[in-house]
């Protein structure tokens, strides 16, 4: 087998080689090189101790010395080496007591995570795979090397990262590795939140979101995002629906493009109806006021995940206009992107979108057409440069106070019903029109 790996890598490769050191490219670059996806980085692993990495290359960078990294600068670009090592024991659930080095690959190899992990590559000496990750990639299943047991006790974020592979690769999950994940589940609570919130993010982006069912089935959204099982036990009786709230959480998921935003918008947009279910005296479930409970929810779970409060924002303001339906009219048009915003209009579509998509069939067309005029309307809106925002108005603070106005909320009260003015009659978004107005 051969794989193309990067001149930069190769050279640190060489370089170590004709120093009297093994080095391999190895790890996650390897797999993606075989599956025939784009490696994100390459990483070597070497015999060499990192003082003696260090002594042969120019610029390094001591990424982490105890663990054996040393990051190697080529130009601009910095590849990780990291010597052969062996683990201590793991008290914490996340970080080996001690790392000793080695001088066996085999013994290095033998501490990763998953099998399609545990590969390595040289250049002359070709394809290094002990555990069989070759085979189970052509079965398309993530496996533990070793024990499952000793490599979640290890380090628990595994688990979590074994449904991430899954989603990424789409993969099953082997059974022993699926059994050791739904026993040692609760260790999660060992992991930091922003390392949960970064495996949770590249699982919601993947071509399988949806996987995140093997997360809630295996145990693990119980202990991080409780509220996600409480959608996957609540039935929706309702034409509406055609399946319990965390279903259709997961068909939304996949009815829009994998963006960090929208993935999450969709994840948390219905979090709310748990909690405000009602069943009338026909049977008929309802979940009024879903949304805006919906909102206070996700801002929770997300600042207990420490997302950034950029993309709190943006989730938070599509969670609380997600069921919001304009008409399609030019005039109510205008008057919705003002309400929810320029910025995140575009998204709030595909939200939309992406939701309907995941409901019955009950009234589908009605609802195309709807948000197929919405759209038309907002294209056009764009094509015209129609005022929307008090930043479009032909007229600002400055003029008002030039043409006698004093400064003060009254100003900002003028503004306000110009730009009411102007939602309604665009045509006269001119500022002497404007002008005359407050005269």
């Amino acid at each position: 087998m051969k794989l193309a790996i990067p001149e930069k890598a190769e050279k640190i490769l060489r370089k170590l080689e004709a120093n009297g050191y093994e080095a391999y490219v190895v790890g996650g670059c390897v797999r993606d090189s075989i599956l025939g996806r784009r490696p994100d980085d390459w990483d070597i692993t070497t015999s060499a101790r990192p003082e003696q990495v260090k002594a042969l290359f120019a610029r390094t960078v001591d990424t982490g010395l105890k663990h054996g990294t040393v990051t190697v600068l080529m130009d601009k670009e910095g590849f990780e080496v990291t010597t052969y090592r062996l683990d201590g024991d793991y008290e914490d659930g996340r970080h080996p007591k001690e790392v000793s080095f080695t001088a066996s690959l085999e013994e290095d190899l033998k501490r990763r995570d998953f099998t399609i992990n545990a590969m390595a590559y040289h250049p002359d000496r070709g394809l290094v795979d002990l555990f069989q990750g070759m085979e189970d990639m052509a079965n398309k299943v993530v496996r533990c090397v070793g024990d499952p047991l000793e490599r979640f006790q290890e380090d628990a974020l595994r688990i979590l990262r074994a449904v991430r592979f899954s989603a990424q690769l789409g993969f099953s999950i082997e059974e022993k590795t699926r059994k050791g994940i739904e026993k040692l589940a609760p260790n999660l609570k060992l992991v930091s939140a922003e390392r949960i919130q970064t495996e949770l993010v590249k699982l919601l982006v993947s071509p399988h979101p949806d996987y995140l069912r093997t997360a809630y089935e295996t145990g693990i959204t119980h202990q991080f995002l409780p509220e996600f099982d409480a959608c996957m036990e609540t039935e929706q009786n309702t034409p509406y629906h055609c399946c319990c709230v965390g279903e259709h959480i997961l068909k939304s998921l996949v009815n829009v493009r994998p963006d960090k935003v929208l993935r999450l918008t969709m994840l948390l947009h219905d979090i709310g109806k748990p909690a405000v279910k009602t069943t009338d005296e026909n049977g008929r479930d309802h979940f009024k006021m879903h949304g805006p409970a919906g909102e206070k929810m996700a801002v929770d779970i997300l600042r207990r995940l420490k997302f950034d409060n950029e993309t709190i924002s943006k989730v938070r303001r599509l969670i609380r206009w997600h069921d919001y339906r304009p008409m399609p009219e030019m005039k109510a048009v205008r008057r919705a992107v003002n309400r929810i915003g320029e910025d995140i209009f575009p998204l709030y579509m595909e939200v939309q979108r992406a939701d309907m998509l995941a409901q019955s069939d009950y009234r589908r067309a009605e609802k195309e057409e709807r948000q197929n005029g919405v759209n038309a309307c907002y294209r056009e809106i764009l094509e015209k440069k129609q005022c929307i925002s008090l930043k479009m108005l032909a007229v600002n603070g400055r003029d008002l106070i030039a043409a006698g106005c004093a400064p003060g909320p009254e100003l900002g009260d003028t503004l306000n019903r110009l730009l009411e003015h102007v939602l309604e009659n665009p045509e006269d978004n001119k500022k002497e029109i404007l002008m005359s107005m407050i005269k």
